[in-house]
């Protein structure tokens, strides 16, 4: 009756374990789900033959011993089913639990609250909470993805980007839909919390406006097909609706946009980027046609041992700007140069300088600004800045403001270029 018994509660386990095999393939996914199966077979017969064996080795027992312990061999053959079991889970992949969650964005808040004193007043912006940015990333399918930013200021909420792109088309291809930051030189694309100092430059706030130039449109990315010690390449062509105001004057035609950026990798330590991209479009209600071409240059030296500890960036772009009204009209220049350098993993100094002409065809004046910050990166969460400004126009008094900057985030995703 003992081996009867035994047997018995083997068979019951080895269903269970069928059982368990079916439900876990129900929830994997349709392309694993025939190899996964068969792994799992595969667990679930070496565990009968186990059994088998050892049922077989306890009636041989019994057999010799005349009767023996009936307790003793219920509790080997459940010692033996139990070792079955774990080999049979350890053997199988590990998935995430599928749920509602599964179907969630992944979501990050980032916050930035600012404090200034300037020279000559008025204090008009003493305390800022300047912005609060809620990013929501998820993968839509297997084939796309989405990013969506939505900014939260004083003066309201606003959709900063949210756009859908496909990165696995045939050519290395990659294609954006919807509202994103442009590809125009390297600090256009990235977000206020990720800049190296409070404020984009004045070239880019003088001729795109205080946030960048951002529109809705396409995007379509092509990685070139040559590279090695010549170097990496890649393109960016857009199609935007041209209503940025610097520019185009609050217009509602087309825009387009073009850059090539080249990547060199010059030993373990450094490398080199330069990018040469341009704009164009057109107002006709103002009979107003715009152009700007940007080239940037970007040099980096990071130990890779010793990166979290050191590191020396330098960075500058140029500005060509030509507004033309009935194909009348000058060109206007700006840019800056930049570095920055970690001293250790928690403090980082920087400066920066700034020059720019007016946008207006109509005036000939010029701006100049220089930058110096102090950062103390607390860590990948928070970070504290200070900022000195002296600011110098043709047309206006002199001014330095002396900033504060408190930057937080929370959520998968933190200080993100973009």
């Amino acid at each position: 009756m003992a081996a009867h018994e035994v047997r018995r509660r083997a068979t019951a386990l080895a269903a269970t374990f069928l059982l368990y095999g079916s439900a876990l393939a129900a929830q994997t996914p349709a392309d694993t789900l025939a190899r996964r199966q068969q792994r799992a077979l595969d667990s679930l017969a070496a565990a009968v033959r186990a059994l088998q064996a050892r049922l077989d080795s306890l009636a041989r027992a019994r057999a010799d011993s005349g009767g023996g312990d009936e307790l003793a061999a219920i509790r080997a053959a459940a010692a033996v089913a139990a070792d079955s079991s774990a080999t049979a889970a350890a053997s199988q992949p590990r998935q995430a639990g599928l749920g509602l969650n599964a179907l969630n964005p992944e979501i990050s808040v980032t916050a930035i609250v600012h404090a200034s004193l300037l020279r000559p007043g008025p204090q008009t912006e003493s305390f800022d909470a300047r912005e609060f940015e809620f990013s929501f990333q998820s993968a839509l399918d297997p084939y796309s993805y989405t990013k969506i930013f939505a900014s939260i200021t004083e003066e309201g909420i606003e959709v900063e980007e949210g756009y859908a792109y496909w990165s696995g088309l045939p050519g290395h291809f990659r294609l954006d839909v919807g509202k994103f930051r442009q590809n125009l030189g390297e600090l256009n694309r990235w977000h206020r919390h990720a800049l190296p100092e409070g404020e984009l430059p004045l070239v880019h706030r003088s001729y795109l406006g205080d946030e960048g130039l951002a529109s809705t449109g396409v995007s379509l990315y092509w990685p070139l097909p040559f590279s090695g010690r010549r170097g990496t390449y890649e393109l960016f062509t857009q199609a935007t609706r041209g209503t940025n105001e610097g520019l185009f004057a609050g217009g509602d035609r087309v825009s387009w946009l073009s850059q090539v950026t080249a990547f060199w990798q010059l030993s373990r330590a450094t490398y080199a980027q330069v990018s040469l991209g341009g704009v164009a479009g057109t107002n006709p209600d103002s009979s107003l046609k715009t152009t700007l071409g940007v080239v940037g240059a970007r040099f980096t030296w990071r130990p890779p041992a010793e990166a979290k500890y050191k590191e020396f960036t330098a960075r500058g772009e140029l500005f060509a700007l030509r507004r033309r009204f009935d194909n009348t009209g000058p060109t206007r220049v700006g840019g800056y140069v930049g570095a920055q350098v970690r001293l250790n993993r928690r403090w980082i100094v920087g400066g920066r300088a700034d020059y720019v002409e007016s946008p207006d065809t109509a005036v000939a004046s010029h701006q100049w600004e220089t930058h110096a910050t102090l950062t103390f990166w607390q860590s990948e969460f928070v970070y504290l800045r200070a900022e000195w400004t002296h600011h110098r126009d043709t047309l206006a008094p002199t001014s330095n403001r002396l900033a504060l900057h408190a930057v937080w985030a929370m959520g998968p995703h933190k200080h993100e270029l973009f």
